[in-house]
């Protein structure tokens, strides 16, 4: 069950990315690829509360420490932490693109050992989540991750 739930996942954060193109720029060659490793720690009881902290770092040689914080409401119940998560990036132009509120979707549910995707966006950049921790949740949820330079 949690393979498929995964599996499923993945699939579905390939898919959007894959199916997001962005506006055309004329300045497309100017494009970053840029990714995020994280850490987050999360519990919920109807509010989602979740925090933690990650890098990021672009094709360009730019790299920035981020404090992640998460907040949302809906069914849901339960305490998690990811180690090791992924991100990618889509569509950034300059290293303060990745900074701000992501808008935040997901249905969860795991026990022991889960893994999880998403995609976020925020205007025209996206940023595609993976991890893989430990914890027990069940839910679905609706809000928001902010990602802010750590100062």
């Amino acid at each position: 069950m949690k393979r498929s739930l995964i599996a499923i996942g993945s699939i579905i954060a390939v898919s959007v990315m894959a199916m997001h193109s962005g506006p055309v720029r004329a300045d497309s060659a100017s494009e970053m690829d840029c990714k995020l490793k994280f850490s987050l720690s999360s519990w919920s009881v109807i509010y989602k509360h979740s925090e933690g902290h990650g890098l990021v770092t672009c094709d360009n040689g730019q790299s920035m420490q981020v404090n992640i914080v998460a907040k949302g409401g809906g069914l849901t119940v339960g305490k998690s932490e990811v180690r090791g998560g992924t991100g990618r990036f889509s569509d950034v132009h300059a290293m303060s693109d990745v900074l701000g509120r992501y808008g935040d979707a997901e249905a969860h549910a795991g026990a022991g050992k889960s893994g999880s995707a998403q995609v976020l966006t925020k205007g025209t950049v996206s940023l595609a989540l993976a991890g893989v921790g430990d914890g027990v949740d069940l839910g679905i949820d609706v809000g928001e991750l902010t990602l802010t330079r750590v100062k």
